[in-house]
């Protein structure tokens, strides 16, 4: 698995999963958006489109990744599940955990502060 990361609005942070999310790769994973969350980023946006697997153990970290961020007041948005990720999702519940996006523009959108209206 290959993680790529993009900047938009200088402060959500993309990362997009190419592969599958195992115990093989997790870790680097974790240490890698562990440093940037150090660091103060607190908005993340994790593109699914090119995710064909996950294990237990990947869930385990996506879960971690949403508590560490929510101690900061940050959060974590999934943007176009799909397919058998979107079953596991499910049948573990986590889609209830997780705020699930169509798109990465729609997740992105759903960080901006809501107007008084």
């Amino acid at each position: 698995m290959k993680f790529y990361y993009s900047d938009v609005d200088d402060d959500i942070l993309i990362v997009n999963a190419d592969g599958g999310l195992n115990s093989e790769n997790a870790d680097q994973f974790v240490n890698e958006l562990g440093a940037l969350i150090e660091g103060g980023q607190t908005k993340i946006v994790v593109d699914c489109s090119r995710l064909d697997y996950i294990s237990s153990y990947g869930l385990g970290v996506l879960v971690r990744l949403h508590s560490k961020l929510a101690k900061r007041g940050g959060n974590v948005k999934l943007a176009c599940v799909k397919g058998v990720i979107q079953k596991v999702l499910t049948l573990t519940r986590l889609n209830s955990l997780f705020e699930i996006y169509p798109d990465v523009s729609r997740a992105c959108l759903m960080f901006r502060p809501k107007e008084d209206g």
